[in-house]
């Protein structure tokens, strides 16, 4: 060993058993009892790290600063991610080394808190497409021949659909919104003239109203225009009186004869559609401007061919009628909503009536 001996001869100052200028047995640098340790065997590497020798001989204890150490025997590296580069234990070195452990520890604090945040992925940017693929991608996505076909057609129901539904909104609704107003008018102007003493000229135009029949059973109460025309009488609500040509029928007032009548069963104001509700002795009244003319349901022909014009005969044949008399006859369309076949209506007059003397009880009841 060179840094210490137990024993020295005398210096300079020529004491002898004096060590560095105290004696071997008084307490000195290595304190009392040193050498009785050091003699015993009982001296280890550890007794020599605690304190140092100087070239004087004194002892000086060791500094216990690791940042003052020159030299230090480093670490084995650890391996980055690993269990061994955690440094949530207890730091090793210096004040230096436990703040960069220190600081270390907020950065992943700090990163596990962000990573709980649902982040979205970067998307990669993409690279521009060439002239062709860009061509290629337009093509795929405009549809084909097919495709356009079909659209198309689809296209052609549906508004093929919603002009049936808006015609039949028309037929159904609309025009018997439409022909009720102008029957409810021409009613009020013919009821006005008659109380304005406005006498009839005796020949009626086409179109012209003259009469009103009543139908208590069915709450009916229409306008009787000469003529079977649809634009000027049949479709404005109003039911026609058959007075040309062949069709020509007696009028109310005539001794004998078939007063015929028309009208529509559906749509445009529909005043016979539930003329097959009639039974036998319902009353038909006719009012004039004088009279009131009382008819009688006699009895009915539920179909019959469109060309079937002896049901106006002044003796209607299939009516059951035998012998000349004052008949009323009502004809319309059957089915309903459809102008396939006819049915016809009869009736016998049983009453006429001056307006003098009021109302008949078909009306009153």
């Amino acid at each position: 060993m060179t840094a210490l001996r137990p024993e020295r001869d005398s210096g300079a100052a020529g004491d002898q058993g004096s060590s560095y200028g105290q004696p071997y047995g008084d307490s000195g640098a290595f304190g009392d009892g040193w050498y009785e340790g050091f003699s015993s065997g009982d001296f280890s590497s550890e007794g020599f790290s605690s304190g140092d020798f100087s070239s004087e001989g004194a002892y000086r204890p060791v500094v216990e600063d690791d940042e003052t150490v020159a030299l230090r025997v480093p670490e084995p590296p650890r391996e980055r991610g690993g269990p061994a580069a955690s440094t949530d234990g207890p730091v090793d070195g210096g004040r230096a080394a436990r703040r960069k452990a220190a600081k270390r520890r907020q950065g992943r604090r700090g990163a596990a808190r962000g990573s709980s945040a649902v982040s979205e992925p970067d998307e990669e940017p993409k690279a521009p497409l060439s002239r062709v693929e860009a061509r290629r991608q337009a093509r795929a996505r405009k549809p084909g021949a097919a495709v356009i076909a079909s659209r198309a057609i689809g296209e052609v129901f549906i508004t093929s659909g919603v002009l049936m539904l808006l015609f039949v909104t028309y037929q159904l609704w609309w025009t018997n919104v439409r022909a009720q107003a102008q029957a409810d008018k021409a009613a009020s102007s013919l009821q006005e003239d008659w109380a304005n003493g406005k006498r009839n000229p005796g020949v009626f135009e086409p179109g012209q109203g003259f009469a009103l029949l009543h139908i208590p059973k069915l709450d009916v109460v229409v306008p009787i225009a000469e003529g079977i025309d649809d634009e000027k009488v049949l479709d404005r609500g109003m039911v026609g009186h058959y007075a040309e040509g062949a069709l020509k029928t007696a009028m109310p007032d005539a001794k004998t004869g078939n007063f015929g009548l028309a009208g529509h069963r559906n749509t445009h104001g529909e005043p016979f559609r539930y003329i097959n509700k009639l039974g036998p002795g319902d009353p038909i009244v006719v009012e004039t401007q004088d009279r009131y003319f009382v008819y009688k349901m006699a009895s009915i022909l539920p179909v019959t061919s469109p060309s079937n014009i002896s049901v106006l005969d002044p003796v209607p044949k299939q009516s059951g009628f035998k012998e000349s008399g004052r008949y009323i006859t009502l004809t319309t369309c059957t089915p309903e909503f459809t102008s396939k076949y006819r049915m016809i209506v009869w009736g016998k007059m049983v009453e006429e009536r001056p307006r003098s003397k009021g109302k008949p009880d078909a009306l009153v009841s």
